[in-house]
Parts: C-alpha cells; structure tokens; sequence
C-alpha cells in the first residue's frame, strides 16, 4: 500500500478533480449527471497493511512513497479507522520490548469494523512456536482484539479469524461476518453510501437478480429487497461461506449463493450446461431482469460481458474506471446508461469505485 498524504483542507478540491477526470474520460457516451458519494477526509480505512522495520533495538511501521526501496517510517496514520490508530503504535511498542514477538515479524495487518471490533494478523518470516502463543495471548486483553500469527504454511488463530461488521442502509442494521484475507470494502462509510445507491437505482426492475461476483453478500443481502429472488456466484470458497452466514444471520430467505464461475451459470441459465450444484432451485422458474456484476480490476472479459448485455437490466459496479470504460463500450451498444456515480473510497489517491445501471435501450 502507497503513502498517500492525508490533507482535509484539500478534500474537497481533490475529489472534484477526480470528478472532473471522470466526465473527461466519460464524455465518448451520453452520460447522465454524476452522483457522488464523498468520504470522510480522515480515519476512513477500516482495512490496513502495513511492513515492519527493524533498526537495531528499534521496530516501526513503514510505507512505501513512490516505490518499495524507499521506506517511510509511520508515527501516526491518519487514513486508519481511530480505532486501529489508537493502539496500533501502543501494540509495535510492546512488541518492540518482547524478543520473542519481535523476531523476524516482518508485517502487521489489521481489519476493523464500524463499531470497533479489530483483528490484528502478525505476520513472520519464522516458524511460530508454543512461546509465541503464551507471549501473544495477554495481548487480547491489553488491546481487546482478536490475533492471528502468519507464517509460511502456518496459520495460528487466537479465538477467531473474523470480525462481524454491521453496516447501516436506509435505517436496517445488516451484520456481516468479513474474514481475514477475505475481500471486503475498506471504507465503511463510503460502503454503506454504495449500497443505498444501489437499492435506489434498482428499485423499479422488479423480477429476479442474477449476481457474478457476490463476495460475502456485501449487496447481495440489502439487494434481496428489490427481488423476488436472487441467485448469486462466487468461486472463494471462503466468501461463500461467509455469504452464508451472512444471509442466516440477516434472516433473509429469498437468495442463494452458489459457488461456481459466472461463466457456468451463464450456461446452465442458458439450458447449454447442468449442475448438481443447482438441483432444486427451480431455476426455470425465474425471471431474471437484472445482472449485478461487482468485478476486480480486470473488469470483464468480452464473454462476460456478451452475457451480462442479454439482461434488461445492468447493475456494474467498477473499482477500476479504465476497464469500466472498455466495458461500456460494448454494453452500450444495446444498453442506455441511466445513473452514474463515483464514490471516493480511496481519498487522496487517484483510485475511484464508479456505480453504473444501466437498461436495454
């Protein structure tokens, strides 16, 4: 992860150059009005890496500005959630003063929630041993965080290796079970913003969703609202149990998660493929109106995207607007963009999470 310099009197004069690149890079298609979704200028990052440095009896956090060679010592880091700023210096400190948690630890990742619960990861270049586990126990206490020790083929979990968000859309408290190393959105507010966005502009599609790409259930859940039923893909298996979880926990009953490539649900929709995987789901019986793709940086190869143009509906959520941009060029060929909005989940920086929805013209 880059330095990036944390300047709210600048927040605001950033993010509207920002907007400014995108209607720029937009202006080849008949775009609506951009909606945009701010940040907090500080404390937005509920998810956090960051490289240890060793300097004789001396341990600090470092960043990298412009490339890995340069490190940057940390003494405070204000794009962090306070709730990993307040203890992520007391922790390396006491670290720092312990020979055995120090040795060859040469990471510390942390992921927050919201309201504040925190897993910390410390990760060696050492094999872990019985003396580690009893130093690093009384530190759960001390900091009221959940660990887990990383090393090359090992995995040490103190109690567990998750934390439960609770994310706020339109009044309804969702609770999300996000696992470490799991994919989740590292700003929470922005998160819940993308969400509502989301709702709204799918209000009126009616029918059935079709999801590739679902994750936990990060929209799937809040989503499930607007549908008679949704039927989402993932490959993680990780996610997917997460995602299932999620919805137990939610009481929602009208969504299932299925672990597959998008591309085999396209063709067991499609009638060209079977699965024993989709035996009584009655898939038949569903109306797909609206697809929901949420792809990596990637975005979607040409494929996906010849499958995502059969929908009525299209709901794209880019964190990449270069390869959004190569997208729309194919989707709007049969496609009408309706809204388009930016949501600044990464302040100071030149990354933006873009929303699009679009429908058959």
């Amino acid at each position: 992860m880059a330095l990036p310099r944390v300047e709210p009197e600048q927040y605001d004069a950033l993010l509207a150059q920002k907007q400014a690149r995108i209607e720029a890079q937009f202006a080849d298609f008949d775009l609506p009005p951009i909606e945009v979704f701010t940040s907090q200028p500080q404390h937005y990052r509920l998810r956090a890496e960051f490289r240890t440095w060793h300097e004789g009896d001396d341990l600090y956090y470092v960043m990298f500005d412009g490339d890995k060679r340069t490190p940057v010592r940390l003494d405070s880091c204000p794009m962090v959630a306070e709730r990993i700023h307040d203890m992520m210096f007391e922790l390396i400190e006491v670290i720092r003063l312990d020979p055995v948690l120090r040795f060859k630890m040469f990471q510390v990742d942390f992921l927050s929630t919201l309201s504040g619960e925190l897993l910390v990861s410390l990760i060696y270049h050492r094999k872990l041993d019985d003396e580690w586990v009893e130093r690093v126990k009384p530190l759960r206490e001390q900091f009221n965080i959940g660990i887990i020790g990383r090393s090359r083929k090992q995995k040490i979990v103190l109690d567990n290796d998750f934390v439960v968000e609770t994310l706020n859309i339109n009044g309804r408290a969702y609770r999300y079970q996000q696992t470490e190393n799991g994919f989740t959105q590292p700003n929470g507010h922005v998160c819940e913003k993308m969400i509502e966005w989301a709702i709204d502009a799918s209000a009126h599609a009616g029918g059935d969703l079709v999801e590739f790409y679902c994750g936990n259930g990060n929209f799937t859940l809040p989503l499930a609202q607007n549908f008679r039923r949704v039927v989402a893909t993932e490959i993680s298996k990780v996610s997917v149990r997460s995602a299932e979880w999620n919805i137990k926990e939610n009481g929602i009953d009208n969504i299932d998660v299925l672990r597959m490539p998008s591309e085999d649900l396209s063709l067991i929709l499609k009638g060209e493929k079977t699965s024993r995987r989709v035996q009584g789901l009655a898939l038949d019986e569903c109306e797909f109106t609206t697809v929901l793709v949420d792809p990596p940086r990637a975005g979607l190869d040409e494929h996906t995207v010849e499958q995502i143009c059969e929908y009525p509906h299209i709901l794209y959520i880019s964190c990449n607007p270069e390869t959004l941009h190569e997208n729309l060029k194919q989707i709007s060929q049969t496609h009408k963009l309706e809204r388009f909005a930016i949501f600044d989940q990464f302040p100071y920086t030149d990354h933006l999470e873009c929303g699009v929805y679009l429908t058959r013209r």
